[in-house]
């Protein structure tokens, strides 16, 4: 818990210097940041409670130890200095797959500010989750939820079916 609050100052303050920052020092604190963190949810823009976050990792984790499968959740209120949302979600996930410890198999982006979802999947596990099945999880399960305010509940339910989906048949 330490860890994640400490990841989730860390973050805040690279945020808020990233703006006087080139984009070479943003993702250079970006990348320190990550380092320092293997939790499988990490809510910079803070929209969940520490027990929301605390229940996600919990079931994340159990899920990656029982299938090796990762699942990254970010919460984030920016994507400055980047040109779009989608942009910074494909950096953070090339950044991640770096490191076997953060590299996740899903990893799924959301802006409560920015009112966006972005999910990313490696190719491997193309052929049990295609990306006609990835939108259909997320217009069915979070969108709803996210439209009502309900992060950790759309969070939740899009995470379980993601993980449905990944389970052996």
């Amino acid at each position: 818990m330490k860890k994640l609050f400490f990841t989730l100052i860390l973050f805040s303050s690279v945020l808020l210097s990233a703006q006087t920052k080139n984009d070479t020092d943003f993702a250079a604190d970006l990348k320190n940041t990550f380092a320092k963190s293997t939790d499988c949810v990490n809510d910079f823009e803070k929209i969940l409670t520490p027990a929301e976050v605390q229940s996600l990792n919990t079931t994340l984790s159990a899920f990656e130890k029982k299938y090796i499968y990762k699942i990254v959740i970010i919460t984030t209120p920016s994507y400055k200095p980047f040109n779009s949302f989608e942009e910074f979600a494909m950096d953070i996930d090339k950044f991640l797959s770096k490191d076997p410890r953060l590299d996740p198999t899903l990893l799924i982006m959301v802006s409560k500010t920015l009112r966006q979802i972005q999910v990313l999947s490696v190719d491997f596990i193309k052929y049990k989750l295609n990306n006609e099945e990835t939108q259909n999880i997320v217009s069915t399960y979070a969108v709803p939820e996210l439209k009502k305010g309900d992060y950790y509940k759309a969070l939740e339910l899009a995470s379980n079916e993601f993980m449905k989906k990944l389970q052996p048949n």
